[in-house]
């Protein structure tokens, strides 16, 4: 018998809040966190504009010998898995290990902008400037390592990198292995910190990011008829993931859970998606399918509207195409935080749990002018609204798809 999976805890890093509870009141307060890049000299690129974390302090989280060993991807990735512990009341006052709890992260990119940083150094001073922590900081693998050291979680570990559904895969993974048996409790999220020049043009030069100057609190417009592209972000989030009945026995807030997960590929281009958004549509039916949930049992769905031209038009395709004549309220909630990549799909697995355990659909910021016919787009402002049951989509690069359906506490 498959075992049920329940959130009880979220950590989040983002541009609008850090923690659960600041994430939550910044969406309800409709304010955009994209601004000017400041982080190094934006005159040579096209796009401006980015998502900042501009009040994280490493060193108000690590002690200053750790701080040498962690990059900020894994200081991300680890101040939002100590967030989610606290906030599920997992807080492991002994530091005993455990095989009952594991890690399942994902990242896009990894430590690569620190490796950027260094590879300077080495031009600069040789081999001698190499820090020796280096080796251990850029691999991607370094978020759930860090994060199994730090809590002593012995169980199943891993980080992927299916590029911007990095996260969903982390929590959808994650889910089965407690469904299957694997794990009792996971924590689950992404973390991407990717802000540095060499990363940033090497989107810029593909012409995937906006080139909005005039406001850059309007630069990200999902599902909006003027959207030129997307705005880059830096952030995480991590989930608590547990067995629905050790979560009952111990008396555990839930959140929402988990019903279903796909994954799939387009298998057709590495930046275009199929047009007929066959397999996102897939995608979603195959979460649906296993979640045992029909279309029509969905209330809302947090889309990937990542605010390009072309992915936001497949993508409204593909939700029309499973949900027929009878949409459900659709949110893109990418004008809030960016969109930091691998992290995305983790931020709004968590955004689509708070908004089940809120009963309140998230707006779709800068949606002045929709081109999304046939669905219902959540513009404007927020919607209080009854909830069972959600979808959180993510697309990414390679033409991967991934979905999950949350349903909300019973």
């Amino acid at each position: 018998m498959k075992r049920r999976v329940v959130i009880t805890g979220i950590g989040c890093l983002t541009s609008v809040g850090h923690g659960a509870e600041a994430f939550w009141q910044a969406i309800l307060r409709e304010r955009s966190g994209v601004g000017f890049i400041t982080r190094f000299d934006r005159t040579k690129f096209a796009c401006q504009v980015a998502a900042q974390i501009d009040d994280f302090d490493p060193a108000a989280w690590f002690p200053p010998h750790r701080l040498k060993r962690i990059d900020r991807y894994a200081q991300f990735s680890l101040a939002v898995s100590g967030q989610a512990l606290h906030d599920a009341g997992l807080v492991q006052e002994n530091g005993a290990a455990t095989f009952d709890m594991g890690v399942s992260f994902g990242t896009a990119l990894g430590g690569i902008a620190n490796a950027e940083t260094q590879h300077i150094r080495f031009l600069e001073g040789g081999v001698d400037a190499i820090p020796a922590a280096l080796a251990l900081q850029v691999f991607g693998g370094s978020a759930h390592a860090n994060i199994a050291i730090h809590h002593g979680l012995r169980g199943y570990a891993t980080t992927n990198s299916n590029s911007c559904a990095s996260g969903t895969v982390a929590v959808g993974e994650a889910f089965r292995a407690i469904r299957d048996g694997y794990a009792l409790r996971m924590i689950a999220g992404a973390a991407e910190s990717p802000l540095s020049p060499l990363t940033f043009g090497a989107f810029d030069v593909i012409k995937s990011m906006t080139k909005e100057t005039a406001a850059p609190e309007r630069a990200c417009r999902p599902f909006d008829r003027g959207r030129d592209g997307f705005v880059m972000g830096e952030g995480a989030a991590a989930l608590i993931l547990e067995e629905r009945g050790a979560a009952l026995a111990r008396g555990a807030r839930i959140y929402a859970e988990v019903l279903g997960y796909s994954l799939n590929n387009d298998a057709h281009h590495m930046t275009s998606s199929l047009p007929d958004g066959a397999a996102a549509i897939h995608a979603m039916e195959a979460a649906l399918d296993e979640a045992g949930v029909k279309p029509e049992e969905i209330d809302y769905v947090n889309a990937h509207a990542s605010s390009t031209p072309m992915n936001d038009r497949h993508e409204g395709a593909a939700l029309r195409r499973v949900f027929g004549p009878r949409s459900p309220a659709v949110s893109g909630t990418k004008a809030y935080y960016g969109h930091p990549l691998g992290a995305t799909g983790a931020i709004e697995a968590a955004l689509t749990a708070l908004a089940l355990h809120h009963q309140y659909a998230p707006p779709t910021l800068n949606c002045d002018a929709p081109d999304a016919e046939g669905l219902d787009v959540v513009r404007l402002h927020g919607r209080p609204m009854p909830m069972r049951r959600a979808l959180s989509n993510s697309f990414g690069f390679g033409g991967i798809n991934s979905c999950v359906v949350l349903g909300a506490a019973e």
